[in-house]
Order: structure tokens, then sequence, then C-alpha cells
């Protein structure tokens, strides 16, 4: 079984605890789903950058849910501190992840260029 480090446990712990959060604080934007995709923690702890993506809804619902978050960040952060008990809590830093994004953009074109062909295969 590989070893993992340090950094890798952290990142996963504020990942989690902050996906905890999310759900338990009442944060649900009206239809979009929120994830949190994943947390870069600086080696000294001071500071965290954190993914998140969004499915579903507008982009305006969108940017909407990322103000909101921002708008949270602070409280989160403190909660965060009681939770985990770290010595240094992370400022957190709130980023949107669009590789969810991209990554169904494409599947939707693959598809779209395999109804175009009819489904027929050459092989």
């Amino acid at each position: 079984m590989p070893k993992v480090d340090r950094m890798t446990r952290v990142n996963e712990l504020i990942k989690r605890e902050l996906a905890n959060l999310m759900t338990t604080s009442g944060f649900f934007p009206t239809g979009i789903l929120v994830s949190v995709t994943e947390v870069n923690t600086s080696t000294d702890l001071r500071n965290a950058t954190v993914m998140v993506s969004f499915l579903g809804g507008k982009a305006s619902t969108r940017e909407e849910a990322m103000h909101e978050i921002e708008l949270r960040r602070v409280d989160w952060q403190h909660q965060l501190a009681t939770t985990l008990g770290f010595k240094h809590t992370p400022v957190l830093t709130f980023k949107v992840d669009r590789r969810i994004a991209a990554g169904d953009r494409v599947l939707e074109l693959l598809e779209k260029e395999e109804s175009s062909r009819g489904g027929n295969d050459t092989k």
C-alpha cells in the first residue's frame, strides 16, 4: 500500500470537512449541485486553495453561489479551526474548477459526432 504523505491527508481532511459544512450550514443553491473537488494547502498551513465545481443551473446562479461561498468563507474557516484543531488554520481561497464542465463538453461533442455518423463503426 502506498504511503500517503501529510499534505495529502491535510488536503483530504479539509475537503471532507468543507463539504460537510456546506451541507450542514444550509448552503443549498437552487437548481445547482456544488462540489468541493480539490484542496491544495501550502506546506506551512497558512493558505489553502479550494476548487469548487458547479453542475447545472444558469451562469448567474453559479455566480451567486460563488458569492455566497465567499461570504461564508470566514465562518467556515473558524469552524474548520474548531473541528480540525490545527495549530494554524489556513486562509481559504475559493476558485471555480472548470475541469468537470470541460469534460462534459468533450463527452457531448463525442456523442454528437457519434450520432451524426449514425452509430456505424467501421471495424
